[in-house]
């Protein structure tokens, strides 16, 4: 089972970036999935989550309204779109998988099959 983020880079600030998580070794079918950061000298945070069927999504405060999560379920891929970059949005990009939006997005929600994440860095 392996997920790997990718699309990452050094943008300005004000500007956008597509992320994007494939998965390779098995199906995600059913699942939600969701997109996590870290930043330098912070713990891992919670992003924004989809449901299965793309009908529900759930966003961190920080990136409503500039972030978008979807999926594509016939490439086993998720992706963040980003839009108004902010310097505080520079970290590791992750994702993840997991049963339920609650689980995901719970402070206890712990996976072990991390990966690199992809670096995103915004500059002021």
């Amino acid at each position: 089972v392996q997920l790997q983020a990718f699309g990452g880079g050094l943008v300005q600030a004000g500007g956008s970036l597509r992320l994007s998580c494939a998965a390779s070794g098995r199906s995600f079918r059913g699942y939600v999935m969701g997109w996590f950061r870290q930043a330098p000298g912070k713990e891992r945070e919670f992003v924004a989550a989809i449901s299965w069927s793309g009908g529900s999504t759930v966003y961190a405060d920080s990136v409503k309204g500039r972030f978008t999560i979807s999926r594509d379920n016939t490439k086993n891929t998720v992706y963040l779109q980003m839009n108004s970059l902010k310097p505080e949005d520079t970290a590791v990009y992750y994702c993840a998988p997991a049963i339920t939006i609650a689980t995901i997005t719970s402070p206890q929600f712990r996976y072990n099959y991390w990966g690199q994440g992809t670096l995103v860095t915004v500059s002021s």
